[in-house]
């Protein structure tokens, strides 16, 4: 398996000034990805949506309603390609104020997938 640092991938979506839908409320992500496999509540009050569309599986976590983590796996389990990395973080777009957020790609669950992350906010 390909494994690329978070800097470098931090570094692309940097220079091609392109991030995750982080920030986007339910309605406008279950639109963008699809059919909802499963919805969970987590322990820390945030809620886990696993989207299925196409040949993807998109695992987002909403906190108060918009979403703040998105990971994105091949339905089959193998690694994105470097071509898929690129397209995700080119198609994927997050504005926030402060706009820090993410980006690395590695082993989520026992699957290779792309995580995109808001970072908290330091005090």
């Amino acid at each position: 398996m390909k494994q690329f640092s978070a800097v470098v991938l931090a570094t692309l979506a940097t220079l091609t000034c392109v991030w995750a839908n982080l920030g986007d409320r339910s309605d406008k992500i279950e639109d963008s990805y699809g059919a909802i496999m499963e919805r969970r509540l987590r322990d820390d009050e945030t809620v886990s949506v696993l989207y299925h569309k196409d040949r993807y599986l998109y695992l987002v976590i909403f906190r108060n309603g918009r979403s703040v983590s998105e990971t994105y796996f091949n339905v089959k389990g193998i690694d994105l390609s470097e071509k898929e990395i690129a397209r995700f973080l080119k198609e994927r777009r997050f504005k926030h104020s402060d706009g820090e957020a993410e980006a690395t790609y590695g082993n989520v669950n026992g699957r290779p997938g792309l995580t995109v992350r808001e970072l908290r906010a330091k005090p």
